[in-house]
C-alpha cells in the first residue's frame, strides 16, 4: 500500500487505477493544497509519495534527502469573467491583450491555493482577472469564470513532479513511478535485470568430434532365392 498526496488541480486518477489493477495493492490518496507538508511529516509506513508543483524552495533546501521525478508541465492560465470578450472568443490569449485589466492575482508557478480561490470569487463577480496554472484554474473555477491558456513574458509552464524520501524508496514506489511514466508494473527495465542469464547446455567434447553417425548407403538389393 502507498500513501499518496497530490496537489490540488492535478488529476492522478488514471495512475491510481492502473496501479491498483496491476498490483492489487491499495493507494491512500488525498488532494492537498500543500502535499509537501504532508510528505515531510508522514510516517514511513505506508511509503509516502507526493505530487507537487515546482519550484519549491523547501525541497531545494533538502534535495539530498529526496528523490524527484519530473512528470509533466502545466500550461499557464488566466481566469476571466464569463461575460468578458475573452470568454466569448474562448481562445488562447496573450498578456498584451490583457493590459489595463485589474489583476486580482499575479502569476505564480506555485500559487497559494487559498489565494487562488479568493481571487476567483472576485473574477466571478465580473471584476478583473486572475493568473495561475491552467489545471488549477479549471479545477477551482465556477460557472461564472472561464479559464484560458495565456502566453507572454511574465508567465511560464509549471513543472509537476513526484517526490519521496530516499530512505523510503521501495518496490511499491518504483512500480508507481513506472506507471506515471507510462511503463507497466515491474517492466522490462527492472525485471530483465533480475532474470538470471540462461546458459547453453554443455556438449560433451567426444560428441563434437564424432558428430552424428554416418548412414552407409545400400550397395545393392539382395535377391531372394527360389
Amino acid at each position: 500500500m502507498l500513501s499518496f498526496a497530490f496537489v490540488t488541480g492535478a488529476a492522478p486518477g488514471k495512475w491510481i487505477r492502473r496501479y491498483q489493477q496491476a498490483t492489487g495493492d491499495r493507494i491512500e490518496a488525498v488532494d492537498s493544497p500543500d502535499p509537501w507538508a504532508l510528505l515531510i511529516d508522514a510516517p514511513s509506513s505506508p511509503p509516502p509519495v507526493a505530487l507537487i508543483r515546482l519550484p519549491d524552495p523547501r525541497l531545494d533546501e533538502r534535495s539530498d534527502d529526496f528523490h524527484v521525478v519530473r512528470l509533466y508541465e502545466e500550461a499557464p492560465g488566466v481566469a476571466v469573467p464569463k461575460d468578458s470578450v475573452y470568454a466569448e472568443v474562448g481562445e488562447k490569449v496573450a498578456e498584451r491583450d490583457l493590459e489595463g485589466e485589474h489583476v486580482n492575482l499575479a502569476f505564480s508557478q506555485r500559487p497559494d491555493v487559498a489565494a487562488v480561490r479568493e481571487a476567483l470569487q472576485v473574477v466571478a463577480a465580473n471584476v478583473g482577472i486572475a493568473y495561475g496554472p491552467l489545471p488549477l484554474l479549471n479545477h477551482l473555477s465556477k460557472k461564472q469564470v472561464v479559464p484560458l491558456e495565456v502566453t507572454g513574458p511574465s508567465v511560464a509552464p509549471t513543472p509537476v513532479a513526484l517526490v519521496w524520501r530516499k530512505n523510503d524508496d521501495c518496490d511499491a514506489i518504483q512500480d508507481f513511478v513506472g506507471i506515471t511514466k507510462g511503463r507497466s508494473v515491474r517492466s522490462s527495465r527492472t525485471t530483465q535485470a533480475a532474470k538470471p542469464e540462461k546458459k547453453p547446455p554443455k556438449v560433451h567434447s567426444s560428441a563434437v568430434r564424432k558428430g552424428k553417425p554416418r548412414k552407409h548407403p545400400r550397395k545393392g538389393v539382395k535377391r531372394r532365392r527360389r
